[in-house]
């Protein structure tokens, strides 16, 4: 499978929105969407205040719908959308792609749908799925295990080697998406870390600002657990593996200069 790595919205500190297109033997797959056309349109409507605090510099031209057509695609052919949560940069632009299956973590659906606490109505926007998206909500109980970590296998319509990795802490059903791409596996690990430097042990302190960041993390224990377990993962078998997450400029250009 050929796998592109899309900016879909750049952000204040200079943070990168990280979504992949996925072209299958059939069909296309987007992993999170960015920012939308609706954001660049109607922030208020879409962002609320929230997109104040994060500086997204909106534009049409980094949204993944317009991305996808300046490769020579048809939008309509994004088949289905898999979310690593429902945190407003990362579901912006679903009603890009009405027709989609969009497949979401079992415990991010309830949290974001049915049982928002108040800090989690800050980060989640219904507005962005108000025009009825095709939800496919995918369960952890009877998965199977990838590399030590718990998998959701068998997502409906899509390949065996596209897989959920449920990553809980940055938001209740956080989850990554695990890619076989024919030449090794690729995880993206959605917001599970903001800077690479937080699952490298050889890097420098983590700056403040990254710090104060990650204090919002809704399961503090997991987060950090989870942190540590992608370190992990990297120490023994960063051979077979790529670790990615959605906002480290650094990584993301490494990613597309390959």
């Amino acid at each position: 499978m050929r796998i592109h790595h899309l900016n879909c919205g750049t952000m204040a500190f200079g943070l990168v929105d990280h979504c992949l297109l996925v072209e299958t033997r059939t069909e296309l797959v987007l992993v999170d969407t960015g920012y939308g056309l609706g954001c660049v349109r109607e922030p208020g409507k879409m962002l609320g205040a929230s997109r104040f605090l994060m500086g997204p510099k909106l534009t049409e031209k980094e949204t993944a719908i317009w991305q996808i057509q300046a490769l020579g695609y048809d939008p309509r052919d994004v088949r289905h959308v898999i979310l690593t949560h429902l945190d407003l940069d990362h579901s912006g632009g679903l009603s890009d792609f009405p027709e989609a299956t969009v497949h979401v973590h079992g415990p991010e659906f309830r949290a974001a749908t049915a049982t928002p606490t108040l800090s989690e109505r800050l980060r989640y926007r219904a507005a962005q799925w108000a025009h009825g998206p095709k939800w496919m909500v995918n369960e952890v109980e009877g998965a199977e295990e990838w590399f030590g970590f718990t998998s959701v296998r068998d997502l409906p319509g899509l390949p065996p080697e596209i897989l959920v990795v449920p990553l809980a802490g940055h938001t209740r059903g956080h989850a990554g998406v695990a890619i076989d791409s024919g030449n090794g596996w690729l995880l993206h690990a959605g917001d599970s870390f903001m800077l690479e430097s937080s699952i490298d042990p050889e890097s420098p302190n983590t700056p403040l600002w990254l710090r104060m960041y990650e204090q919002g993390a809704i399961v503090r224990d997991a987060y950090r657990e989870n942190q540590r377990r992608l370190r992990e993962l990297r120490r023994l078998h960063g051979h077979q593996i790529s670790v990615i997450n959605s906002h480290d400029a650094a990584l993301f250009h490494r990613m597309t200069a390959r």
